[in-house]
């Protein structure tokens, strides 16, 4: 058995003290997950299994969707049958359909038989999870298209809603697959991320997950977009060029599923084995994230605020950076502070302390987590900073600092000395650390 160091163990406790909250965030709340049928031929479903196990065992509802296309071509490839498409939709025919039910069928059995497993020292050990699959979703033809009778092609006409919630309330996993059934019986072959979308709209899903091919959304010069507001998204998917393979299919629903209802949609990668993990359970995440609106707040802080200020402070305070407040005095000064927090974590605090005989303020305890020190967050704490003291007639903002005097000077602040500080400022100065001092006029 592998030696466990201090190190590790303490990483570990670390590690799980920080995904606490999202677990108690998640318990109870609806995720609509969907993937490819190409995650199921390669073996990748196996992994997933565990994953979702785990959601499953934090109280997660989960909707799974999956996908057939790759079986699909695979069973008319064998035919000998030519695939037809028009606009990313396939000209489902009589033998379409066929390979259609017979690929779809297939891949459930293989689902669930891959969910019932529990064999010990495995991550289902004890797992019992049970999976419902059925006639949840009720679809309609989709017509002519460019002059195109696409035939068996359905979409979506409503989402059994009621009877997907009882089976979760049940502590059932929903399975759905890319079949819809018309009140007529006929049978229509849908795309998963209609199926999964129109799902997690019906049910008011907190969450939407694609798992695809590509990282996520990337800008014109490759980079991964980890966040983007429904305006941003809009933006890009309006210009088509710029969207590659599964992001151009998945981009749309996301946006589509966030103005209906749905809290947060996630685009990301089918490759990285805990993607989904990654993506829940870490504050930067690892793929694309669309949400209603933007997730940085700026605010007054509040009393409920002193943990997160206080996890951002410690460690520059342990190292010298920033002198030492004790909870009790940070509590009583919580009025002093303005923080921005993300997703509801505070990522960057700063304090404005007056000296009313001097017309003149303090910018105080200005920190940003560093994961988030190019983005923008000191700047706008800055600009609060300076509003609150204007608006209190406050005609100079000086600052000590010992590590960021560049940065200041950058800001229109101008280096002074310990004789421009108020009387009783430079009462408490401290000589050992010697800070500089900084000012700039209002």
């Amino acid at each position: 058995m592998p030696h466990t160091t201090p190190t590790d163990a303490m990483a570990f406790v670390q590690w799980l003290r920080s995904v606490a909250p999202y677990i108690h965030a998640f318990r109870g709340h609806t995720f609509v997950i969907a993937f490819g049928g190409e995650v199921v031929s390669d073996g990748g479903f196996v992994a997933l299994t565990h994953d979702f196990n785990l959601l499953h065992s934090l109280g997660v509802r989960l909707v799974l969707v999956h996908g057939a296309r790759a079986q699909i071509e695979a069973r008319l490839n064998a035919l000998d049958q030519a695939s037809r498409y028009v606009k990313d939709l396939r000209v489902t025919d009589n033998a379409a359909l066929q390979c259609a039910k017979e690929a779809v069928g297939r891949i459930r059995v293989e689902i669930e038989a891959l969910l019932s497993t529990g064999l010990p020292n495995s991550p289902m050990a004890g797992a019992q999870i049970r999976v419902a699959s059925g006639n949840f979703v009720i679809a309609k033809p989709m017509g002519v298209i460019d002059g195109v009778d696409l035939q068996h092609t359905g979409e979506v006409r409503k989402i059994d809603a009621a009877a997907i919630e009882k089976r979760l309330n049940d502590g059932e996993m929903v399975l759905l697959s890319p079949l819809g059934y018309s009140p007529t019986g006929e049978i229509f072959n849908l795309t998963l991320e209609d199926v999964a979308t129109s799902a997690a709209i019906a049910l008011g899903a907190d969450k939407l997950i694609f798992l695809m091919e590509e990282d996520g959304v990337t800008d014109a010069s490759g980079k991964l977009l980890n966040e983007l507001t429904v305006p941003e998204a809009e933006k890009l998917v309006s210009k088509q060029t710029r969207l590659s393979g599964d992001v151009r299919l998945y981009l749309p629903c996301a946006l589509r599923a966030c103005r209906e209802g749905v809290a947060r949609a996630h685009l990301l990668s089918r490759h990285v084995d805990g993607a989904v993990l990654l993506e829940l359970f870490t504050h930067q995440g690892i793929g694309s994230m669309v949400t209603q609106a933007e997730l940085k707040k700026l605010r007054q802080a509040q009393i409920e605020d002193a943990g997160g200020i206080l996890a951002l402070i410690e460690p520059l305070e342990n190292e010298g950076v920033l002198v030492r407040r004790p909870r009790e005095l940070l509590e009583m000064e919580m009025s002093r502070f303005s923080v921005v927090e993300h997703d509801g974590v505070i990522i960057g605090c700063a304090a404005l302390y007056p000296f009313s005989r001097d017309d003149a303020g303090e910018l105080a305890c200005l920190v940003v987590q560093q994961n988030y020190r190019k983005q923008g967050c000191g700047d706008i704490l800055l600009q609060r900073i300076e509003k609150l003291a204007r608006d209190a007639g406050m005609r100079k903002l000086f600052v000590l600092t010992t590590r960021a005097a560049h940065w200041f000077i950058e800001r229109g602040f101008k280096e002074g000395t310990v004789e421009q500080l108020p009387e009783q400022k430079q009462a408490l100065y401290n000589y050992q650390r010697r800070s500089k001092v900084f000012v700039k006029r209002l």
